[in-house]
């Protein structure tokens, strides 16, 4: 259950991220995750990926499948990594960086290439706040801290991410159906 968290954290913040570009196309971005509050994290993230590199290969084909549905594609990346590739539409990449949910406020700014964001959830509770630098219109390096609670505790994940664009063309990768709403 807590890959299943710490995955949709990674999912969502990453489209964050990729959003946030305002290019649409193809985009890959390789995050880590890190946790000052849970150091059991690394390894549950690399056990996660063992697990994912270990599946039967029918099953593997059913959950990339699956996540590809969805607009998602994921694989492991170097030093624990997790890459994605995701498709950004146009309508997409014209909206504000991350999803409004309702009960979480947002607040963004911007100074020059620098995008700074943060936001406070009630309902799950939960804070969090980052920035993304862009090199240029094809990549972008950022950092996000997102605060929640798990198991009635207070957990801390720290996600450092790169992004480069690859394409216009998105080939089979669809925009992401939540997002694409």
């Amino acid at each position: 259950m807590r890959i299943v968290f710490i995955t949709s954290c990674l999912l969502a913040s990453s489209l964050a991220f990729a959003q946030s570009s305002t290019k649409p196309g193809l985009w890959e971005i390789t995050s880590k995750m890190s946790s000052p509050t849970n150091p059991q994290l690394n390894k549950q993230m690399e056990e996660a990926q063992k697990q994912m590199a270990a599946m039967p290969p029918a099953q593997r084909k059913m959950m990339e499948e699956m996540m590809a549905k969805q607009g998602v594609s994921m694989s492991p990346a170097a030093g624990g990594a997790t890459a994605i590739k995701v498709c950004i539409s146009p309508e997409m990449a014209s909206r504000p960086p991350m999803e409004q949910r309702q009960g979480c406020t947002y607040k963004f700014s911007q100074s020059g290439s620098t995008h700074n964001f943060s936001f406070q959830c009630t309902n799950p509770p939960g804070d969090g706040e980052g920035q993304i630098t862009f090199a240029n219109a094809d990549s972008y390096s950022g950092k996000m801290r997102i605060n929640s609670m798990q198991g009635g505790k207070k957990e801390t994940m720290d996600m450092q991410t790169t992004g480069k664009f690859l394409g216009a063309n998105c080939g089979a990768i669809k925009p992401m159906q939540s997002a694409a709403k």
